[in-house]
Formats: structure tokens, C-alpha cells, sequence
């Protein structure tokens, strides 16, 4: 096994002059200066790999947080000012929404530390250095171990290094596989628990543009948020607290406002979620064939219906609006995705790919590799109709009808009840009472009720007939009924998971009475038939093919670092920090057009639609628009709005900073572009596109149109260019 390390390790370091495209990879920091700090200067980028990761001093990544649990956010001050996405910071901002209030529609701009909100469960948290812990992770683990005993071995391996690791009482360790579970990195960590809202636009530029523009160029949405750290009097992590001072960083990002061009190095600095390139053909032509045309069809209908509502109603719009750019975001993203694997020709490439794997597996004499082609196409044959029954059953039933999703909470408290008493059902029930409270805020049963009458009868229609035995079940209970609308309105009325103050009146009483009652609950009925089904019928032959595939898949990325020692591979996504860097660039998304780089204001103005909720511009900005008044932040008489790059990105990575060549924000990663979405699976430099906001409108809105420059004041702006 340390054979196998050392010569992944040479095989990084003898093959830097072999290059991948330029902008494609998700790079760990630790590794920059070995793997790419040559390839990145010669792009242009004046600082070193020093600057970027270094555990001895204040470097870029000390200015980097993970923002909640899912986005990235950069420090902009030394006093812990945060600056993220609006959409990754929409819950925060929603919650202090109201319809007299409306932070939303008319965006807030705190004028002193005291005005800014806190935000109970939001978090920030930091990177304080990197480990190759692979050694120690994979002591006693051999080639002859079956996937459950190499598991445990892990596992056990895993709890002996966090004992062993010498940490103060305010960090945390995580420990993550690369490769497939080929390697093992340890990060430490440090969370601040007190991150306060600063200031946001409102929607009209955080999110200019909704649902029809996103994942779309040209782009012209300021999608940005302000937050701030707080800290204990030692700048430490601590509750809330009035006392807590503002967060002091290691370091934080200076403002470059002398503007982008083509050709710029760019570098995006974050926490992207996920990727899968090292795939086989079987897995994305089953992607394009069977998973996302389920998946589209799905949340296409159930975005149909919440569209009307809210643009009937303004209250329904708020409690939705989440939900509907939630469901909407990868909707859009599989359509995109889909379209570019087969415009790039990915499956042609993934084939190619898999004969020379083949043939270098015969010419180096490599038996063990030589069926690993054809196990992946029969193990992903095998499970090509339950994978499909999968995509359906998650997504009508566990994300797109809210009371499916209740009743399944519901049915987690009463397990606890059968399975442990009355003692313990009452010593949880508080967390399932407060979750209910704030899940019905945003919860209208007529929209719910209508997109079940929708939903459920696909879901009949779409899957194998053995796949939906619930029907004997509910019956006892349901009358016959003629129409999917009658059979919606019966569940419904008949059912208390509609009825946010019935539910949680049940839920704070008697358990065997909420037992009773959930049993004469069709809905409840419904959801606990389909959860008995799909552990019957489903999970058992669909778990073991997926722990084949993912046995498999590990092997197969060790099999083409061996067979491809030319080649360097960068690991995929995890949720861990990563460098992604590329340029400033236009591209060609279909013949005879090209897109530009950078957006302008006069784009906004192009698209403005007076009353829509997705194109309308608020009057001030107009004004600005007209009168030309950009302040420092214009060019030549013009406002620049957006800007693409060739960076590898994906979700995660919303909220990442763009950094230029010198370490300065140059702007704030938020989107790809439609035609390259599937850089998840396939990269392709030609069409693969991050879109980020430039910093000089970000800047912009915040001085000249929200009147905030004492939040401008604190950050350093600089012009490393000397324009």
C-alpha cells in the first residue's frame, strides 16, 4: 500500500508538463505548489502557492469559509465582514422577511454593527490546515479483504488518527476518501456559530433574472449578500451573543476595481459539492438515458403548478419562493446537463477512453483490469429499472409532495414511540413540534393538494405495476373516487398533514392517540404503504448493485491512475477545499454565435419587464442607469454586471471569491453556464463556463444604490493594474 501512495504521489509530480485543459480541475491547495504553481504563472498569475495555502501565516485560505452547509463565502475586511450569494443566503434573509418588511422585495443594508440580524444555526467555517492521512487510514487494509472488512478496517483506522490528533477544544477534524477511497485527507477546522446579516439587494438585482435566466449567459443578476462573523472577546468561536465583537481574520481579500478583461487569470477558491469524471460509459449514458428524463419530468410538472400560484399571489410567492428555486435550480441543470454530454459527444469519449484502457491493460499484462469494462455494463444493466423507479419514488415522494414528506417525519417520531416508549416519544416530540411550526409557515395545502394530483398518478403511470402494491391498502380507508383532482381532494380532506396547528396539537398529546389517528390518515397510510414497498422491493437488490458499482468504481480510478501514468488527475469533488483556476473567455454555444465575457447594465435595461417578478427594475436603479452615475466602478461610460471564466466550478462553489492574478476579489462565482453544466461528469473547455458577478457591481450596488458606503468603507480597494 505505501508503494501504491508513492507512486500516485511521482505520478502527480512527473507528469505537470502533461496538462489538462486549461480551467478544468478542482485541485486541493496542498498540492499547488508541486502540481500547478508552473502552469498557473505561465496563465498569468503573479502571486505564489505560498500565498495561497500556507498554515505559517495568513494566506488566501484563511479569507475562505464554508458558508452554512452547502455555499462559500469570503472575508472582505478585518473586522469579519462575509460576503456570499444572495441565493446561498436566502433562507437567512427570508426568515427576516415579512410581508409588511420585506427584506426580499425592497433589500437591507444594516447602518451600524447593532442592526445587523442573527441568524440561529448559521455557520462559518474556516480551514485551519490539510493532512494526507492515507497511510494511517489504510494500515492492515489489503486487495483481499471484501468491501464490508476493508470498511471497517477503515473506519477503525479513521477513529485511532482523530484520538491520536492534537487539536484545541474550538477546532474539529474531518476526515474525507479521494479517489474513489484510494486516499484519505484530514482537514482541521474551526466553526463560528455567530454569523449575522449585513445587508442584501432586493430581489430585483440579487436575483434578476429567477428561474428563466439561471444557469443561462449572458447573465446580469447581483447575486450577492452580506454577513458578518462574530466572535468571543479572544476572536474565538461563541453562541450569539450581544457581547461578541466582529470577527479579526488572518486575512481578507482586497477589492480590485480596475476591471476584467479577456484573458485575465481568474482562480476561484471554495468548497465545490460534487463530481464524478472518472465515470464509466455505462453510468453516463444511463444519466442521459433513463435518470434525468425521470427527474425533469418530475419536477417540471410540480413547477407548473407552484409558477401559478405564485404568480397569482404575493404571500405564496414568499412562502415558495425557496422551494421553487430549490426545485427549479437542478431541474434546469439536468436539462443542460443532458443536452451538453450528448452536443460534446461524452459518450464517444468515455467509449474511446475504455478501449485504450483495454488495450494498455493487455499491453502492461494487467489480467485484473481486463473485466472491469464489462462488469460496469452488466452490473449498470442490472440496475437500470430500479434506478429509474428510484428517481421517480425520491422525487415525487420524498421532495416534491410536502405531505409525503411530513407523514415521513410523522412516522420517524412514532417509531421512536413503538420502539422505546412514551418516555422517549416525549423527550424528542419538542424537535419535531418546532419543525412543523416553521415548516407550515411556508406550507399552502392547495398547491400542495394539486401537485399530488399530478405526481402520484406519473408515478402509476411511469414504473413497473409491482411497484406501486399500496393500492388494497388505502382503499380500506378512501372512497372510489373518478378524477386524480377528486382522489387529491379525498387524501387531503380526510388527512390532518395539511393542517399545521391539528398536526402539532396530535403530535403534543397522547402517542397512542396520534398512532390512532395517523393509521385513519390516508395520506399517512399512503406514504407508510410506498416506505414498506420500496424496503421490499426496491432497496435490497438496488443497494447491492450500487455497493458493487461503487466497489468497482473504486478500482477501476485506481486501475486508470496505473494505466495512464501520463496523465493528471485531480480528485472529484467533495465538499473539501479546492482551487479552481482558468481565465477570463468568451464561447461559442452553438454555430455562427459568440458570447461575450463581460455583461453590462444596458443588458438589464434589454430584459426590464415593468410588474414581472423575474425582470422587474426598481426605479432607482434605472435612474443610476440613466444619468450614468457608477461613481469608481464604471468603464468607459458603462457598468459591468457579470463576467465568465473557464473555471472548473460546481455546486458548492456558489459563494466562492474570484481571484485575480495578485490575490484580489474580482468577483463572486454563483452559476455555469447552461451548455456546459455537465462539467460535473464531463468537461469540456469549449463550452464549460463559471459565471461570476463582477466586483465593481457588487461594489456598486452597495455604494451608489444602496446608499451603504460605510459598508464599503471598511474594505481595501486597490487597482493592481494602475488604471
Amino acid at each position: 500500500m505505501k508503494l501504491f501512495l508513492k507512486s500516485i504521489i511521482l505520478l502527480f509530480i512527473l507528469s505537470t508538463s502533461n496538462l489538462v485543459h486549461a480551467g478544468e480541475g478542482m485541485w486541493l491547495p496542498i498540492f499547488l505548489k508541486a502540481l500547478n504553481e508552473a502552469e498557473m504563472q505561465s496563465m498569468g498569475m503573479k502571486i505564489s502557492a505560498d500565498d495561497i495555502y500556507n498554515v505559517n501565516k495568513g494566506s488566501l485560505k484563511d479569507a475562505i469559509v464554508q458558508f452554512g452547509g452547502g455555499c462559500t463565502g469570503s472575508i472582505l475586511s478585518e473586522e469579519g465582514l462575509l460576503l456570499t450569494n444572495h441565493h446561498c443566503g436566502y433562507g437567512q434573509i427570508q426568515s427576516h422577511s415579512t410581508v409588511e418588511d420585506n427584506f426580499l422585495k425592497n433589500g437591507f443594508w444594516a447602518a451600524n454593527h447593532e442592526e445587523e440580524k442573527p441568524n440561529p444555526g448559521l455557520t462559518a467555517t474556516f480551514i485551519q490546515s490539510i493532512e494526507d492521512v492515507t497511510e494511517a487510514a489504510l494500515k492492515g487494509v489489503n486487495e483481499n479483504m471484501d468491501d464490508k472488512a476493508r470498511q471497517s478496517a477503515i473506519d477503525k483506522n479513521l477513529n485511532v488518527i482523530r484520538e491520536s490528533v492534537k487539536k484545541e477544544v474550538y477546532e474539529d477534524i474531518i476526515i474525507r476518501p479521494f479517489y474513489n477511497g484510494n486516499q484519505y485527507f484530514m482537514f482541521i477546522t474551526i466553526i463560528y456559530e455567530d454569523v449575522r446579516l449585513v445587508g442584501t439587494p432586493p430581489e430585483s438585482i440579487g436575483k434578476f433574472g429567477a428561474d428563466t435566466d439561471n444557469w443561462v449567459w449572458p447573465r446580469h443578476t447581483g447575486d450577492f449578500s452580506l454577513f458578518r462573523i462574530y466572535a468571543d472577546a479572544n476572536n474565538l468561536p461563541a453562541a450569539y451573543s450581544p457581547e461578541n465583537k466582529p470577527f479579526k481574520p488572518k486575512h481578507f481579500l482586497p477589492i480590485a476595481i480596475d476591471g476584467v478583461e479577456k484573458d485575465d487569470f481568474t482562480m476561484v477558491f471554495g468548497f465545490p459539492g460534487r463530481t464524478n469524471q472518472y465515470l464509466p460509459k455505462a453510468a453516463v449514458q444511463q444519466t442521459i438515458e433513463v435518470l434525468n428524463p425521470a427527474r425533469i419530468k418530475v419536477r417540471e410538472t410540480s413547477l407548473a403548478v407552484m409558477d401559478k400560484y405564485m404568480r397569482q399571489d404575493e404571500e405564496s410567492r414568499l412562502q415558495y419562493a425557496p422551494k421553487f428555486a430549490s426545485i427549479a435550480n437542478y431541474w434546469k441543470k439536468w436539462i443542460g446537463e443532458s443536452a451538453g454530454l450528448k452536443s460534446t459527444g461524452a459518450i464517444a469519449k468515455k467509449e474511446k477512453l475504455e478501449q485504450e484502457f483495454q488495450n494498455r491493460a493487455e499491453e502492461m499484462n494487467k489480467a485484473k483490469y481486463k473485466n472491469m469494462i464489462s462488469d460496469f455494463n452488466n452490473l449498470y444493466a442490472a440496475n437500470a429499472e430500479l434506478s429509474e423507479v428510484k428517481a421517480y419514488y425520491d422525487e415525487i415522494f420524498g421532495r416534491n409532495i410536502d405531505a409525503m414528506r411530513s407523514a415521513n417525519i410523522v412516522s420517524r417520531l412514532l417509531s421512536v414511540y413503538e420502539n422505546n416508549g412514551a418516555d422517549a416519544y416525549n423527550a424528542q416530540k419538542g424537535r419535531y413540534i418546532n419543525y412543523f411550526k416553521n415548516f407550515f409557515k411556508n406550507y399552502n395545502p392547495d398547491i400542495d393538494k394539486e401537485v399530488f394530483s399530478k405526481l402520484v398518478p406519473m408515478y402509476k403511470e411511469s414504473v413497473n405495476g409491482k411497484y406501486v402494491p399500496i393500492a388494497s391498502k388505502v382503499s380500506k380507508i378512501m372512497p372510489s373516487v373518478k378524477s386524480p383532482m377528486d382522489e387529491a381532494n379525498e387524501f387531503y380532506k380526510n388527512s390532518i398533514l395539511d393542517d399545521g396547528d391539528a398536526l402539532i396539537a396530535a403530535i403534543e398529546g397522547d402517542p397512542k392517540k396520534l398512532k390512532e389517528k395517523m393509521d385513519r390518515d390516508g395520506l399517512y397510510v399512503l406514504r407508510v404503504g410506498l416506505n414498506q414497498m420500496y424496503a421490499e422491493e426496491i432497496a435490497p437488490n438496488y443497494e447491492k448493485n450500487i455497493a458493487a458499482i461503487n466497489s468497482l468504481q473504486r478500482k477501476y480510478m485506481a486501475a486508470q491512475m496505473d494505466l495512464f501514468p501520463n496523465k493528471r488527475f485531480f480528485p472529484d469533488a467533495n465538499s473539501t477545499l479546492r482551487v479552481a483556476y482558468g481565465k477570463v473567455d468568451g464561447y461559442h454555444p452553438k454555430d455562427a454565435v459568440y458570447y461575450e465575457p463581460v455583461s453590462y447594465l444596458e443588458g438589464v435595461m434589454e430584459k426590464y419587464k415593468p410588474g414581472d417578478y423575474e425582470f422587474d427594475v426598481d426605479e432607482k436603479l434605472i435612474t443610476l442607469y440613466e444619468s450614468k452615475d457608477y461613481g469608481d466602478y464604471g468603464e468607459d461610460g458603462k457598468m459591468p454586471v457579470c463576467f465568465i471564466g473557464t473555471n472548473h466550478t460546481t455546486g458548492g462553489n456558489s459563494g466562492s471569491p474570484a481571484i485575480d492574478a495578485y490575490g484580489n476579489l474580482i468577483g463572486l462565482n454563483f452559476d455555469r453556464a447552461w451548455e456546459g453544466t455537465m462539467s460535473d461528469i464531463n468537461y469540456d473547455a469549449s463550452i464549460c463556463r463559471n459565471i461570476m458577478v463582477d466586483a465593481r457591481y457588487l461594489l456598486f450596488i452597495i455604494d451608489k444604490y444602496g446608499e451603504a458606503g460605510h459598508i464599503v468603507e471598511e474594505m481595501k480597494l486597490v487597482k493592481p493594474k494602475g488604471n
